[in-house]
């Protein structure tokens, strides 16, 4: 793609989510996510493959429904209260479709189906953008909105989430597909706190993204699709794909490694709330999930592949990482020990 081009591309994306995250007028909000939505589009489909174009397709009709609920919610909420207010959607029927529109967006569970494919079909560097930044302005609307959404909704969108993107991560190959059921189980973190504590949901976010940012970085570093190429990739920067190990751990939530942190917190806010049932059940169904974070991990280090293999030894490469990877990887390891400092800041 021409360099020009793709500057455009990621400069509508940031003002699109800027937009967005800064406005109070549902209007505003509204065209923000209209220009994500297009800004995204040429990134998914750079490569002219059909599966990018069907990728395309398949983001471009999700996102226009979703946007069409978000406008129809708000609008029922300015014909009965008389405000365009994104703090001031009071009305039950806004909320609950409103709700429904930023799962769509999110690709909460059972609005879910498009997003496996649309990240499959997606370059890494795009899948990053979607998994990640793309993610930030719907969030940031349920923040804004919290107070007057459905608890019992999105506690059931929440449980059926963590479950469906743990079961249906594991017999899968593609590694991006694993990630993609990956922040699907993520969401149904987020989503289950945001109506009790939705500083929780901002700070699970933000973790969540650094650690995927690491992992798709890392991934594009050593030029990794398939678990079956994942074998074989250890001998081309055997350090990096050490820490590659240790965050996937950190993004199944073990401790002692950051992502254990919001998942500590979550816990330990719905059993304040009296939802000790909801928090035993999404713990254990994030065991789904760490089963493929752990397959990805046995396959990233541990593994040695049989010599019957079809794939020859890569070289390895003398390329320096990025002091891009360096820190992200690093912080998300390394950042448990200073969470009473992270939790004063949020």
């Amino acid at each position: 793609m021409n360099p020009q081009a793709n500057l455009i591309f990621i400069i509508s994306l940031m003002l699109g989510t800027t937009i967005t995250i800064s406005s109070n007028h549902w209007i505003m909000a509204w065209t923000g996510l209209e220009i994500n939505t297009l800004a995204i589009l040429p990134l998914i489909s750079k490569s002219h493959h059909p599966r990018a174009i069907e990728a395309a397709t398949k983001y471009f009709l999700t996102q226009a429904a979703a946007s069409a609920l978000v406008l129809f919610s708000s609008m029922t909420n300015a014909w009965h209260t008389g405000q365009w207010d994104i703090t001031q959607l009071t009305h039950p029927t806004s909320s609950l479709i409103l709700t429904s529109a930023i799962a769509m967006k999110l690709g909460l569970v059972p609005f879910h189906f498009w997003f496996p494919e649309v990240l499959q079909g997606s370059p890494l560097t795009t899948g990053l953008l979607l998994s990640t930044i793309m993610k930030l302005p719907p969030i940031a609307l349920l923040y804004m909105t919290s107070p007057s959404l459905n608890p019992t909704m999105l506690t059931t969108l929440a449980i059926l989430s963590t479950a469906l993107g743990g079961w249906m991560g594991l017999n899968q190959t593609q590694i991006r597909k694993i990630l993609a059921f990956s922040s699907i189980s993520h969401l149904g973190w987020m989503a289950i706190i945001i109506v009790y504590n939705p500083k929780l949901t901002l700070l699970n976010f933000y973790l969540y993204a650094m650690m995927t940012a690491t992992i798709f970085l890392t991934l594009n570093t050593i030029k990794v699709l398939k678990l079956s190429t994942l074998m074989t990739a250890w001998t081309k920067i055997p350090s990096l794909n050490a820490m590659l190990l240790l965050t996937l751990l950190s993004l199944a939530g073990l401790p002692p490694l950051t992502g254990f942190l919001p998942k500590w917190l979550i816990i330990q806010e719905l059993t304040k709330q009296d939802m000790a049932p909801a928090a035993t059940l999404i713990s254990l169904l994030s065991l789904l999930s760490l089963f493929f974070y752990l397959r990805l991990a046995y396959c990233t280090t541990i593994t040695l592949p049989p010599h019957t293999t079809n794939h020859m030894k890569q070289w390895r490469t003398n390329k320096p990482t990025s002091i891009m990877i360096a820190i992200l990887t690093t912080m998300s390891v390394m950042l448990l020990p200073i969470s009473p400092m992270i939790l004063t800041i949020v």
